[in-house]
């Protein structure tokens, strides 16, 4: 049985119809039409499917729409920033040179996010410690680590 979901993506209002057991991730991308996040492993272990619910990184692979609710604010990778005034992380991204294939860069940006908001000057272990459990196969793990420092240093 499926139920009307109200979102809010990005700042935007969103209505899905939808079983409330469905993963929040197939919402933003299939009925919502989102091209991030993206589905990595379906099991909540390589951060390619995290966004923000109520500034909080979740994992929405495997969080039910019934989890979401309403009135909680959905924030993904497309709403982080704009091209005009990017994140800080997304203008460290690009200045560090981190993307290689870019399919994990969701997961590691806004994981990352989330936590500079509340940690500001953090120290190289406390950057690792934030991020561990994300995956990158392209091994760009060293040009992350420095970009998300960069970008800590420019939001101080």
């Amino acid at each position: 049985m499926t139920q009307e979901f109200a979102l809010n993506v990005n700042g935007k209002a969103h209505s899905v119809d939808a079983d409330p057991a469905m993963p929040l991730l197939y919402a933003l991308r299939n009925d919502i039409g989102l091209n991030n996040p993206h589905f990595g492993c379906g099991l909540a272990q390589c951060g390619a499917c995290t966004v923000h619910l109520d500034g909080q990184p979740i994992r929405s692979c495997i969080t039910p729409m019934s989890a979401v609710g309403t009135g909680k604010k959905i924030v993904t990778l497309a709403g982080l920033g704009t091209p005009d005034k990017p994140h800080p992380l997304q203008t460290a991204y690009v200045e560090e040179q981190v993307p290689q294939c870019g399919y994990c860069i969701n997961g590691w940006i806004m994981t990352a996010a989330a936590f500079l908001a509340t940690k500001k000057k953090p120290s190289e272990a406390e950057i690792k410690q934030a991020l561990e459990g994300l995956k990158c196969r392209c091994g760009t793990h060293m040009s992350i680590l420095r970009a998300v420092k960069r970008a800590a240093d420019m939001m101080a």
